[in-house]
């Protein structure tokens, strides 16, 4: 397969999931009940979900120049606003192509090299992963019980155990076959692997760690924030216990890696999560739609004026 037909593929099929998904949360519920609890919904909770979302990204923007700066250059924050903004907005049409767009503005106007500002960006990428491992711990942790019992509820104990054990030799099998080989995929693995950790190790050697750290806790509890405290737009939502405020905020927080800014796969993932709890799909991908609206339109607003703003602003400076 030559790079052209992988390019179109990667443009291509994110896309067709997500209409796909659309179409699949739409035959769950009509377009008119879906309207009405657009209507219905409180918009105070609605907006406080908005500001949460936005410090967020302006924590984002901030705590980018704690990762440019030890490489001796520095960077205006609102630059590195827009560019966070704009970089968002991309993500939307190609997937992972904000990054790109993110990092050449970056060289554009704060001269800073491709390849280095590229790096703090896939730096910034392991923190956010490695955050999410942490959230998925704490649930586990702190819902253990019910996550058990919903899943031996629907699989034998014994079948668990058994795939589970299957799982982990697959993993551990193949972890040994990559760590022996010498191929090309195999290189590439370990390539992969070991910038993850060296990455990740970087973090703890910049002057401004701890500021670093700060800043990510405080960036994934804007979003998590940002999803409970927009449950209280919806009545049917407003009572959710905190298991499926963290499955619910965990399932959609992958889906938006599935298709372009999680068009269609948002309420899906949603829909999906709050169906453990038994609640009704139709308020559950309502939900889903309001919480993915509300944050696409932010980021189509702010994103759009910030491409717009960047080459005026830069001009005058």
């Amino acid at each position: 397969m030559n790079k052209k037909i992988r390019t179109t593929l990667k443009i291509a099929l994110p896309l067709v999931l997500g209409i796909i998904l659309v179409w699949y949360s739409l035959s769950k519920i009509s377009f008119q009940e879906l309207l009405q609890y657009f209507k219905d919904a409180n918009y105070i909770y609605i907006l406080l979900g908005l500001i949460f979302g936005l410090f967020s990204h302006l924590s984002r923007a901030y705590r980018w120049k704690f990762m440019i700066e030890p490489m001796g250059y520095s960077l205006r924050m609102s630059n590195s606003i827009m560019a966070v903004f704009a970089a968002y907005l991309v993500n939307y049409t190609i997937p992972r192509a904000g990054e790109i767009i993110r990092g050449s503005i970056l060289t554009n106007y704060e001269g800073v090299p491709f390849e280095k500002g590229f790096g703090t960006i896939v730096a910034e990428r392991i923190a956010d992963m490695l955050m999410m491992v942490i959230i998925i711990i704490i649930t586990l942790f702190l819902e253990f019980e019910f996550i058990y019992e919903f899943f031996s509820a629907r699989f034998h104990p014994l079948k668990l155990v058994i795939g589970s054990a299957i799982l982990i030799l697959v993993a551990v099998l193949f972890l040994i076959v990559i760590k022996r080989s010498k191929s090309k995929f195999a290189v590439k693995i370990k390539t992969f692997v070991s910038g993850l950790i060296e990455g990740a190790m970087s973090i703890f050697k910049m002057k401004k760690k701890w500021a670093f750290i700060f800043h990510t806790f405080f960036i994934w509890a804007m979003y998590i924030l940002m999803f409970y405290i927009t449950t209280f737009s919806l009545e049917e939502t407003t009572n959710l216990p905190l298991t499926a405020i963290l499955i619910g905020f965990i399932s959609a927080s992958f889906s938006i890696a599935a298709t372009n800014g999680g068009i269609g796969s948002y309420p899906v993932a949603v829909y999906i999560a709050f169906s453990m709890f038994s609640i009704a799909k139709e308020p559950s991908i309502a939900f889903g739609w309001i919480m993915w609206s509300s944050q696409t339109l932010m980021i189509i607003i702010l994103g759009g004026l910030s491409l717009i703003y960047l080459p005026i602003y830069n001009r005058r400076k």
